[in-house]
């Protein structure tokens, strides 16, 4: 580490281009262990690792009126974007020889290029997601992990988050800690600033990731993850680790890598601060009439008591509870008229923004009902079709044309698409679920083939 000092006095004294010293620095590796810190209470979070100065940085050197790095991939977006990155990172308060060390000789890495930018062929089926997060024994297991993990009790207890819901995002997070992503994500976030699309975001998280490393929680060997970056047994990104990451198991580290304790409180902090209400339910499963409008869906949100005027009730006869009847719910129809419904309660929007997926929420609820030892639902999914790529955006396109317009057509069947859906759906008298099946593709193509047709 001599020669490391060295040149950091040349590079003070000479201001040569940061990162020349790259080069030289090739070798050297981030400390392989953490620095041990006072061990808080249990349950406590550290302070913010953005609020924390670096255990040994010294305060970075003013910023000269204009950085130019060399050369450091020999791509030259990436180049030029990286160039540029490095005054950004300094005003951020990243050390000058901390980003010497991790920026230089940098590449971008292509499988994450590829993947950002990568639309499905073929679109899964809800119904299908969900098996797969009920399948292949994460039932069984989580019904053991209830049990056996370390402070799950007092991790449920002080953030008012069902151990079960926590457990069912671990599962389809990282399959309970065994799947956690191999990509660097000092590369993975790079290599998506440089690309540009979601550059402001992107360089947000890079930055965020090498606070995370000027902190000493953790090195660049451990901040590995997803290729979008999300880091751990519960994904978080590094944003997310400074501001809602804590010390689940008393060690004083927030080891979300290593400490399923950690993990698991971590996940619980982030829901309790996205607005998770204790003692209320998720979702439940309804029964709506035969006659009932269907464009209600995804629709108004009102107490259970409005939707049983409407007909709508809890499919398994069960009484609403107090704390659910005094919620405000909406209605979800996710297969359609012909699969089950769901009276959706605000802590079904608490766990999407964990991840903001209609699937993803369904999943993670349904999972967490069978593990705390609920059943099956009452109307099983119906048999779906995968629509290709080509399909959702041809009918996006045609509901357009219709005056329907969903906005751009990308193929992502999202809240936009299904609303220009019902309405389509409404005008025509079908039933409004804003469902989109291989047959409402092909009745879209044929109306809007028959206004253009005569139109000419």
């Amino acid at each position: 580490m001599a020669r490391f000092s060295t040149l950091a006095r040349l590079h003070a004294v000479k201001r040569l281009p940061p990162l020349l010293i790259a080069v030289l620095l090739a070798g050297c590796a981030s400390p392989a262990v953490k620095p041990a810190l006072p061990a808080p209470a249990p349950l406590t979070a550290p302070q913010p690792a953005s609020a924390a100065p670096a255990p040994s940085a010294a305060a970075p050197e003013p910023l000269p009126t204009q950085i130019t790095p060399p050369t450091v991939s020999g791509d030259m977006v990436f180049d030029a974007w990286a160039a540029e990155f490095y005054g950004r990172a300094v005003k951020a308060g990243i050390p000058r020889l901390l980003l010497d060390r991790e920026l230089n000789g940098l590449t971008p890495d292509p499988r994450v290029t590829s993947r950002d930018s990568r639309q499905p062929e073929f679109s899964q089926p809800i119904s299908v997601y969900v098996a797969g997060a009920l399948g292949q024994g994460a039932v069984a297991i989580g019904e053991r992990k209830r049990a056996e993990v370390p402070n799950i009790a007092a991790i449920e207890q002080k953030f008012g988050v069902p151990r079960e819901i926590l457990l069912a995002v671990w599962s389809r997070e990282s399959a309970f800690g065994a799947i956690q992503g191999d990509f660097d994500v000092i590369r993975s976030m790079a290599s998506l600033a440089a690309q540009g699309r979601r550059r402001d975001w992107a360089e947000g998280e890079l930055i965020s990731a090498l606070k995370i490393i000027a902190s000493g929680e953790a090195t660049r060997a451990q901040l590995k993850g997803s290729w979008a970056g999300a880091m751990g047994q519960t994904q978080f990104t590094p944003s997310s680790y400074l501001a809602t990451a804590v010390d689940g198991d008393g060690d004083g580290k927030r080891d979300i890598w290593g400490s399923s304790a950690d993990a698991l409180a971590s996940a619980a902090n982030l829901l309790a601060k996205g607005g998770w209400t204790a003692g209320q339910g998720w979702a439940r499963e309804v029964s709506v009439p035969a006659d009932f409008d269907w464009s209600l869906t995804e629709g108004p949100k009102q107490p259970p008591a409005w939707w049983a005027q409407m007909g709508v009730v809890r499919a398994d006869g069960v009484a609403w509870s107090d704390a659910d009847q005094a919620a405000l719910t909406q209605l979800l129809a996710p297969a359609g008229a012909n699969g089950p419904v769901f009276l959706l309660f605000p802590n079904h929007f608490v766990i999407r923004k964990y991840n903001n997926s209609v699937a993803y929420a369904l999943a993670v609820g349904l999972l967490a009902d069978r593990i705390a030892g609920g059943g099956p639902l009452v109307k099983p999914w119906p048999a779906e079709t995968p629509l290709s790529l080509a399909d959702r955006m041809t009918a996006q396109r045609a509901l357009a044309a219709l005056g329907f317009s969903a906005g751009t057509p990308d193929g992502v069947v999202g809240i936009g698409t299904r609303s220009a859906l019902r309405s389509w759906q409404k005008a025509r008298g079908l039933p409004a679920d804003g469902y989109l099946s291989p047959d409402m593709v092909q009745k879209l193509k044929a109306e809007a083939g028959a206004g253009r047709t005569r139109s000419c």
